[in-house]
């Protein structure tokens, strides 16, 4: 499903009025905010999709990782964790258990709990979690905060969706695969905890509709517009000739008709690159909205913890358009 459909869905549900939900879907942010007291807000979010690597625990990490990120992206710890299966019976007892022993694994790393689950049999494996964290309502962080001046750091390499579609159709190694499935095996706790030191403005993480479509939302909900420096990007070694040659997954193109009106690129901006902005990322990295003056040090920290990290933008007062690349 795009972008696109997904937010005539959300239009059509009822408002929410429960003033205790301090974050919804209206905003696209990655998890619910539901406030249980003053001092202590529940955070939960689910994700799960079908196998991107053919490796079933490396599958599991990385759908465990994905679904983990949502929480990270709210400035939370996760705490429990339920598992999502779908299994069809061409999958050995073996494999399942490779998939989950994957997700655990994660989950662990994370410092959180698999309290249980439900799996159900279905024509194609899908994987994911329910993730429960929990935070004081004034640390959480949102979408919906970046302010004039901010600076944007993204914390993980762009471009692992033309390597999966790359993988599916031989024209990678499993060498050349390997950096990109070692980045999305990797949480987000470690970017989270460096910028938690930090302020920060506004966060969301990078995943399917794409660092376009994800920015675009931090755009929207904050009543701002972002200016991306290209070439200040990170993007993994080889994806920019994958891309040239077109080998591109659907869900780019989807995500580029939905955004069409909302980005503006500059006349040197390649189709390549355009490519790459609009990839379906899994796991990606986090997209921090920071004040300027803590720039230095933030990305020093963030260093330090072994994340790599870039400056990629900068986020403008509001124009007729979410994003500006240049």
């Amino acid at each position: 499903m795009g972008p696109g459909a997904l937010s005539e869905m959300l239009k059509a549900l009822p408002a929410n009025i429960d003033p205790a939900l301090l974050v919804g879907y209206d905003t696209s942010d990655d998890a619910c905010v539901y406030a249980v007291r003053d001092d202590l807000a529940f955070i939960q979010t689910l994700d799960f999709f079908p196998p991107i690597v053919d490796d079933p625990f490396q599958y599991g990490q990385i759908a465990a990782a994905n679904a983990l990120s949502d929480v990270y992206a709210m400035g939370a710890t996760p705490t429990l964790a339920l598992n999502i299966l779908c299994v069809p019976s061409c999958l050995t007892p073996a494999e399942v258990a490779a998939i989950l022993a994957g997700g655990a694994q994660k989950v662990r790393e994370a410092g959180a709990v698999i309290a249980g689950g439900h799996s159900v049999e279905d024509a194609e494996p899908k994987y994911g979690l329910c993730v429960t964290a929990f935070a004081h309502p004034n640390k959480i962080w949102s979408n919906a905060g970046a302010q004039l001046g901010d600076v944007l750091i993204l914390t993980k390499p762009l471009g692992n969706g033309i390597f999966a579609t790359a993988a599916k159709q031989d024209k990678i190694t499993q060498a050349q695969f390997a950096p990109a499935i070692d980045a999305m095996a990797t949480i987000n706790k470690y970017a989270r905890d460096a910028a938690a030191r930090f302020t920060v403005h506004a966060c969301t993480d990078i995943t399917g509709f794409g660092f376009l479509g994800h920015a675009s939302e931090m755009a929207i909900a904050s009543g701002v517009t972002l200016r991306i420096n290209a070439d200040a990007l990170p993007i993994f070694e080889g994806v920019r000739e994958l891309a040239q040659a077109g080998i591109v997954p659907g869900g780019a193109k989807r995500n580029a008709d939905y955004l069409a009106d909302k980005v503006h690129f500059v006349p040197n901006v390649s189709q390549a690159m355009k490519s790459i902005l609009y990839d379906p990322q899994t796991s990606g990295g986090l997209l921090l909205s920071v004040p300027a003056h803590e720039k230095n040090a933030l990305m020093s920290a963030l260093t330090a913890d072994g994340v790599v990290a870039c400056v990629v933008g900068a986020v403008l007062c509001k124009k007729n358009y979410t994003i500006e690349v240049k």
